[in-house]
């Protein structure tokens, strides 16, 4: 009996460890695609690092992702800029929900960079 409970110990702890493992490469995932989607779809008018000093960018007067201009917009005004446009920047009607949402979050993540 000793041994079994030993062995369903060893094994819930096993089971709980993969999970674990497997819920940070979801999280890494779902980082590498929003970083994938942003250089497809962002990176030629935003820049790499999200100041909007590409041609593009200066063109249209993009504004910094890190000002607080852009931070103090709540997520729903940067969702609908990124799925519905605003001025000159087009709508990506393409993009899924969860796409969008991972956009977001990663345009956050240049204010935290500062």
């Amino acid at each position: 009996m000793q041994k079994k409970m030993s062995l369903l110990a060893t094994l819930t702890l096993a089971a709980a460890v993969i999970a674990m493992i497997g819920l940070s490469h979801t999280t890494a995932r779902a980082d590498n695609t929003a970083e994938a989607t942003y250089k497809a779809k962002c990176a030629s008018c935003h820049g790499p690092d999200g100041k909007g000093e590409t041609a593009a960018g200066k063109a249209m007067k993009v504004k910094d992702f890190a000002s607080e201009e852009v931070q103090k917009m709540s997520d729903a005004d940067l969702t609908d800029a990124i799925a519905k446009g605003k001025g000159k920047m087009p709508a990506y009607k393409t993009l899924t929900p969860d796409q969008v949402k991972d956009l977001v979050a990663y345009v956050r993540a240049f204010g935290k960079k500062k």
